[in-house]
C-alpha cells in the first residue's frame, strides 16, 4: 500500500464509465467487415476523431474527409449522426464505485478526451456524469490527453494537489501522461481491479 494520502480522485469517462465503440452503428451501415475496417483505417480514423476531441468542429472535420473521399459522403456524415449509438451503455459496476466514493465524501472529478457537443449529449444520456464536482472536457479547452498541459490545467482549475491525486484511465499513454504531471495513476481494465488499485492507495470500498 502506498503511504501517500489520496485526497482527489479523477476519472476518465470513455471505456471507464461508459462504453464507446464506433463499430456499433457501422456494423449496420457497412455490413462487410473488411470494408468497414478499411473505412475506419483510412477515412474516419482514430486520429481524425481525436481532433474533434481537441476542439475541431464537426462541419470542418466532415468537409476535410468529403474532399478526400467524395464517394463516402453518407458514411462520413453518419459518424456524427449516429454517435449516440456508439455510447451504448454505462459500465454499471464502475459507476457504482464512483458513486460510492462521492457518497463517502471523497473529492471526485473527471478528465476526458471528448468533443464538446457530444459531451453535452452524453450528459443527457448518462445523468451520473453530473455527480462529480466537475469535469475537464478536452474539446472545450483545446487540449487533449496525454498532453501534460491538460493535467496541469485540471489541477489548477479544481485546486488539486498533484501528489495527492489518483487518476483512473483505460489508455496506458494517458496514465503515463498523468504520472509525468506528478499524479498517481492506475490503468483501468475492469471494476474488480479498480477496487484493488483503490485499496492499494488506501481507499477501501
Amino acid at each position: 500500500m502506498t503511504s501517500i494520502e489520496i485526497r482527489h480522485i479523477v476519472f476518465d469517462i470513455g471505456k471507464v464509465l461508459i462504453h464507446y465503440d464506433p463499430h456499433i452503428p457501422f456494423t449496420r451501415l457497412i455490413p462487410d467487415d473488411a470494408e468497414r475496417n478499411w473505412f475506419f483505417t483510412n477515412v474516419c480514423t482514430h486520429d481524425w476523431n481525436l481532433e474533434q476531441d481537441r476542439g475541431r468542429k464537426w462541419e470542418d472535420a466532415e468537409a476535410l474527409l468529403i474532399e478526400a473521399h467524395p464517394d463516402r459522403v453518407e458514411h462520413i456524415r453518419a459518424f456524427r449522426k449516429h454517435w449516440h449509438e456508439m455510447v451504448s451503455h454505462a459500465y454499471v459496476e464502475s459507476v457504482a464505485i464512483m458513486e460510492a466514493l462521492i457518497q463517502e465524501g471523497r473529492d471526485v472529478t473527471m478528465l476526458t478526451n471528448f468533443a464538446a457537443d457530444t459531451f453535452k449529449e452524453a450528459r443527457k444520456l448518462f445523468p451520473f456524469l453530473d455527480m462529480p464536482r466537475g469535469v475537464t472536457v478536452s474539446g472545450e479547452i483545446g487540449l487533449i490527453k496525454p498532453d501534460r498541459a491538460i493535467y496541469e490545467k485540471h489541477s489548477r482549475d479544481f485546486g488539486l494537489s498533484p501528489a495527492h491525486t489518483l487518476f483512473i484511465d483505460d489508455a496506458p499513454a494517458n496514465v503515463e501522461g498523468a504520472r509525468l504531471a506528478g499524479w498517481n495513476a492506475v490503468l483501468f481494465t475492469d471494476p474488480e481491479k479498480l477496487k484493488s488499485d483503490l485499496a492499494a492507495h488506501g481507499i477501501a470500498l
